[in-house]
């Protein structure tokens, strides 16, 4: 029926043994060593990007806190700025009020003055006119 040769199934299992002993040490090896490293790398870099993740949340505290500084400060500055503002409207007001009071009075003072020239006027003319009424009553009489 089936004749197996004894010599041929010993040089097949050693031509086997052998194919599966190159195959193992030129692609199996490097195969497994070069996968091995990268799931190394890739452990690694997954640390590191858990460190820079920490490192990052750390930073973005910082720059909220500087922020917040920042944002402080400037209020501050606002605040002082607005204050001094007012300080010197203020002092603008009193000095024009101080100016206006003081043209205030020079115009009363002018004022009386014209109301004493207009008044020593009318009693200077009062007996002209004094005779013009009695011209016209001796008129009319």
């Amino acid at each position: 029926m089936i004749d197996i040769s004894l010599g041929l199934l010993i040089f097949t299992a050693i031509l086997f043994f052998l194919l599966i002993f190159i195959l193992n040490s030129l692609l199996y090896k490097p195969l497994l060593g070069f996968m091995s490293e990268r799931d190394e790398m890739i452990n690694k870099d997954l640390e590191k990007a858990k460190e820079s993740s920490v490192d990052s949340q750390e930073l973005i505290k910082e720059a909220e806190e500087i922020i917040a500084k920042a944002k402080l400060e400037a209020s501050t500055i606002k605040a002082k700025a607005i204050e001094e503002a007012k300080e010197l409207a203020d002092r603008k007001i009193e000095k024009r009020k101080s100016e206006l009071s003081l043209e205030y009075e020079k115009f009363k003072e002018e004022l009386k003055k014209k109301e004493e020239e207009i008044r020593s006027a009318i009693l200077s003319q009062a007996p002209l006119y004094r005779e013009a009424l009695k011209a016209k009553f001796s008129k009319l009489s």
